[in-house]
């Protein structure tokens, strides 16, 4: 165990499902930053399995947006020819087939051939279908026992399952694992013992906190999260992946110095100072 107020690693990681917004950096940063407080080795873990919506073009902008950042990570590739040759999550295939296998072994899913729009009101439940049943999704058996989430300052938080989280996906129809399992598989295979999320990711972690229970694997209890305030457009709505002029990407097309989009940040984050580094919005965020 690390010394108190110290962490092993944590990560870095986003999905190449579209280039890289003002939030995505507002992550990144804080991460970096938090790292660096905590004595901390940062890992940049991308998020791949989604191959529908996969584009090398996506994968690169993550490298390029660390670099506009000035972020630089302890563990992972550099590159985009890195990525897909060693660190793609197509590499870790066996460890998420291994994981579902073990919640098959213990009865802790069930098939489920609904569609997206059918899914609240889901009957496959009490079915009994064969879990190779042609285009069945896996489903986690849920219950309504609470879960504990340790915050970055040794606080535990005890909640239940949102109603979005009842029976959750863990295999995909395609028969790729889902978000969540691996998720929990690959932070358990990096050794990461603090996250660091958005706060409209907090259903997720507790998902993974079930799950990762349901497998046995009671050292992702003691992994620390942080929640952060998410970015918003002036409207209210959360920000979205888009080649927009919210994307880092725009920023760089037009020229523009990391100091400038800075500057930019500061001006979503309603700072009273200006922003230099991840420093500052760690300051902004009372950490």
């Amino acid at each position: 165990m690390p010394p108190d107020g110290t962490f092993l690693k944590t990560r870095i990681a986003p999905t190449p499902s579209g280039y890289l917004h003002a939030g995505n950096a507002v992550n990144f940063l804080l991460t970096a930053a938090l790292a660096k407080k905590h004595s901390a080795k940062l890992l940049l873990r991308i998020d791949d399995l989604d191959r529908e919506r996969y584009r090398q073009a996506y994968a690169t902008d993550v490298f390029q947006t660390l670099r506009f950042l000035n972020i630089q990570c302890d563990e992972g590739p550099q590159s985009l020819e890195e990525f897909e040759r060693h660190w793609s999550q197509r590499h870790r295939l066996n460890l998420y087939a291994a994981a579902l296998e073990k919640l098959k072994e213990t009865n802790a899913v069930f098939a489920c051939t609904c569609s997206r729009t059918q899914s609240n009101a889901c009957t496959c439940f009490q079915k009994n279908l064969p879990l190779d049943a042609n285009g069945a999704s896996w489903r986690l058996r849920t219950n309504e026992n609470s879960v504990c989430v340790r915050t970055i300052d040794g606080n535990e938080t005890i909640a239940h399952l949102p109603a979005e989280m009842k029976n959750f996906i863990v295999r995909k129809k395609d028969g790729l694992p889902a978000y969540q399992l691996a998720s929990v598989v690959d932070d358990l295979h990096f050794g990461i013992d603090f996250i660091v999320r958005g706060q409209d990711l907090w259903p997720s972690t507790l998902a993974q906190q079930f799950l990762a229970r349901q497998l046995g694997e009671e050292r992702f209890a003691s992994i620390r999260f942080y929640h952060h305030p998410l970015l918003m457009h002036e409207s209210g709505e959360k920000l979205s992946k888009s080649a927009g002029d919210t994307s880092v990407k725009h920023w760089r097309n037009e020229s523009q110095t990391s100091a400038a989009f800075f500057h930019y940040l500061g001006g979503l984050l309603h700072a009273p100072f200006p922003v230099h580094n991840g420093d500052d919005v760690l300051k902004l965020f009372g950490l």
